[in-house]
């Protein structure tokens, strides 16, 4: 990330300029902020407090705060908390709406993370039932769902408790 950082009523001191760099360094671990992104600071002086605003265009929309205290150095503080707070909010909204495509700007190791691996694998093989058997298998088993061939048909078909207490049945089409 560059920078690009102003004062107004006050000239910048190395000090001060390697203390923003630093503090918004650490924000380049979120992978939409690249080095050729351009954060631009502007520090104000006040009679009564200093304020620090900070923009950061990225890949997803734009990071912007501002933060007035009597500290320039809590202040940037504050701001840079600000800025991650917002980073992470961004993250959430898009992994909720289930955009990979930019939710992978966020992440560094997504691939490798959000492979699905199966916990338990289970063969059985489909015996040939009338709907009623399958369902007293299915309760004698104590589980949810039977598998089965249904005898009528010769579909391979599937019996299931539903939430209501009623019993639902899928047919396989081949």
């Amino acid at each position: 990330m560059r920078f690009e950082i102003v004062g107004k009523n006050i000239s910048v001191t190395d000090t001060m300029r390697s203390r923003i760099e630093k503090k918004l360094h650490g924000l380049e671990k979120y992978v939409l902020i690249d080095e050729n992104t351009v954060a631009r600071v502007v520090v104000r002086v006040y009679p009564d407090s200093q304020k620090i605003e900070v923009t950061i265009p990225t890949k997803v929309g734009l990071l912007r705060t501002e933060v007035k205290h009597q500290d320039l150095y809590a202040a940037i503080d504050i701001a840079v908390d600000k800025l991650e707070d917002q980073l992470r909010r961004q993250k959430t909204r898009l992994n909720r709406r289930h955009r990979e495509s930019l939710a992978e700007a966020f992440l560094e190791e997504a691939e490798a993370e959000d492979k699905v691996v199966p916990v338990k694998t289970k063969t059985i093989t489909a015996t040939t039932l009338d709907l009623d058997e399958a369902i007293m298998q299915m309760e004698l088993s104590s589980h949810s769902f039977y598998i089965y061939t249904d005898e009528d048909t010769g579909r391979i078909s599937v019996v299931y408790l539903r939430e209501d207490g009623d019993y639902g049945l899928i047919e396989v089409e081949q």
